[in-house]
């Protein structure tokens, strides 16, 4: 069991439960039953939590999306789906290494061209077999390196957003931990789209945001409020489907309840659409496609 990581603005709640692994300390080396105060101690804390988190601005919710304990693509695929087996390589360049855990060796979630093309041949792989596509997105964005944009890293996200949209099998995306700009773009094109409950989704980051408006990135939390990146915000614009709830505290509290709720989440999305046609099926998801960016005029004419 790895040691909890604490966010700055979850530290009273470190504090409080730094107080209870003192207490049960002192309770297994002594003879000393102190276990109700403990237990006091333990519904304090998950009360100060629930407190806390049900008022968090959009700065914070960022920050949890990209807590370093929170669940990858990789722990969901484990809990979730059976007999997995993972496929290499885009057939072009290379294979785009994308193992969750390993952050460093994948580019921590930025994906080159190869990365994208090895998606679309997937997912083509997938309409070939009649199979649904399920996409987790987790990503501060696209790599932004010279060899990526040298091998046409703008073509690879076009390409996968223009045949996404024609693809003839469901699919149903998961905004995980951060949707970053044109690298989440390339991989959410959905008949469904799930947005869990604290993480983000936007077209670029708030410090990049904060870094164009303002000429630092130092204003990343108001560009944060301004970008409108959270789940709610979102899913009143009507561009998420359905908002996932997380355990108290975060995903990263408890990994195993939030891959049952994921998993729940997944069967109701698929049950909505796996029986459409194809015809229907994309009818139904250009349509989704040119509400984006739907407005009323409200002006007098």
């Amino acid at each position: 069991m790895s040691k909890k990581h604490f966010l700055e603005f979850e530290q009273p709640i470190a504090e409080l439960e730094g107080k209870i692994e003192e207490l049960r300390y002192v309770q297994n080396e002594s003879a000393v039953d102190i276990s109700d105060e403990i237990e006091r101690l333990d519904k304090k804390s998950q009360q100060l939590t629930k407190d806390i988190y049900s008022n968090l601005s959009p700065w914070q919710v960022t920050q949890i999306a990209r807590h370093p304990q929170r669940p990858y693509t990789l722990d969901y695929v484990n809990d979730i789906f059976t007999d997995f087996e993972e496929l290499h390589g885009d057939r072009a360049f290379a294979d785009d290494l994308r193992d969750t855990k390993e952050r460093a060796a994948r580019n921590f979630g930025m994906s080159r061209p190869e990365g994208y093309r090895k998606a679309l041949r997937l997912m083509k792989l997938a309409e070939k077999f009649k199979l649904p596509v399920f996409t987790f997105v987790d990503t501060p964005g696209a790599y932004p390196g010279i060899d990526a944009e040298e091998r046409g890293q703008s073509e690879a996200i076009g390409r996968n957003i223009f045949e996404m949209a024609q693809l003839e099998v469901p699919i149903i995306t998961t905004i995980i931990g951060e949707g970053g700009s044109g690298g989440a773009l390339a991989i959410s094109v959905a008949d469904q789209v799930l947005m869990l409950q604290f993480s983000v989704y936007s077209v670029i980051s708030p410090e990049g945001c904060a870094s164009i408006l303002w000429k630092t990135a130092e204003r990343a939390p108001d560009a944060a409020e301004a970008l409108g990146i959270t789940a709610h915000r979102l899913k009143a614009l009507g561009l998420v489907d359905k908002i996932v709830s997380e355990p108290v505290g975060g995903a990263h509290r408890d990994p195993r309840a939030m891959a049952v709720s994921v998993k729940r989440a997944l069967s109701d999305a698929l049950r909505q659409v796996v029986d459409l046609k194809p015809k229907e099926l994309l009818q139904r998801r250009h349509e989704r496609l040119k509400s984006y960016g739907r407005f009323v005029d409200t002006r007098e004419r």
